[in-house]
């Protein structure tokens, strides 16, 4: 390794969307970014998302990819289920000294820093991380069949779920439900929707449902206000207490604020950064486990 490489450290977070990777020596940082990678769905995919990244990465600093591999290198990426497939994933890497999780822990990370707080993540998807006298917990991120609560996934979906209860007049005519239906067509093309939906496609419904909110329609109240109570029964289990710190991460979660219960709504603060800032904190605290394992 070049003397100017002895202590940076890579850092990976990998999602949905997109995926970063970041050469940090400790003061400056150097980031470039590629496609999205989900290990679960598309391993190969994945690997060559990071590939590409270090190729991105080692133009930008004028270090070889060879060189830039043998840096400790922390990865959270979308789509880690468990130790055998971060293990299969870290297999197919160049990289020498490389820690892989899920993307829970870089979001807490950047989220918190190393205060106490817990987070409520929801985006396309959702899960909880508390992070209390420096332990860590986390809940959710099961995806959209099994778990996902207060995601805009469950947003959209529950949305169609209830204009379709209006169509059998099963509750209230509501503004959000007309307009849901003129937008597919009908009942008959919600349902054919409904089919073929990947989650991210029922996410793209929760646009409408937020917008509704904000008129005060009934029906997209009511879903906001359901979400924001999964939100807080699942925070209160583990562990939040009123004055203990909330950061409401992911596209979607701040729309849940105003229907929290008081306490919490005074809990909330701003993230202090990215989940790319998580990843690069742990990704320095890898390196000092590596280097202390090593003396």
């Amino acid at each position: 390794m070049t003397d100017t490489l002895k202590t940076s450290v890579l850092a990976l977070d990998g999602g949905g969307t997109r995926c970063r990777l970041a050469l940090s020596d400790g003061d400056s940082v150097i980031t470039v970014e590629t496609g999205s990678a989900n290990i679960s769905t598309d391993m190969a995919g994945a690997v060559a998302q990071v590939r590409d990244g270090l190729d991105q990465l080692a133009e930008a600093t004028g270090h070889s990819a060879t060189a830039l591999a043998m840096c400790p290198v922390y990865i959270g990426i979308a789509g880690v289920t468990g130790a055998q497939i971060a293990e299969r994933f870290s297999d197919a890497l160049p990289f020498q000294l490389v820690r892989v999780t899920d993307d829970r822990p870089t979001a807490l990370s950047g989220a918190l820093g190393g205060s106490d707080g817990l987070i409520a993540h929801c985006g396309t998807g959702s899960f909880f991380a508390a992070q209390i006298e420096g332990q860590s917990r986390f809940a959710g991120g099961w995806g959209s069949v099994l778990g996902d609560p207060a995601s805009a996934q469950w947003v959209g979906r529950r949305a169609l779920a209830c204009t379709l209860e209006e169509v059998d007049r099963l509750r209230e005519a509501s503004e959000l439900g007309a307009q849901l239906l003129e937008r597919f067509g009908g009942s008959a093309e919600i349902v054919a929707f409904a089919v073929k939906a990947r989650p991210a496609d029922f996410g793209r419904v929760a646009p409408d449902v937020t917008a509704f909110a904000a008129k005060g329609d009934p029906l997209a109240v009511e879903i906001l206000t359901d979400a924001a109570h999964e939100i807080a029964t699942t925070l209160h289990k583990m562990g939040w207490k009123a004055g203990l710190p909330l950061c409401l991460t992911g596209g979607i979660a701040p729309q849940f604020l105003p229907y929290l219960p008081p306490a919490m709504q005074e809990a909330c603060i701003a993230p202090r950064g990215t989940p790319l800032d998580g990843a690069i904190t742990l990704a320095h605290e890898f390196a000092r486990e590596v280097r202390d394992d090593h003396h």
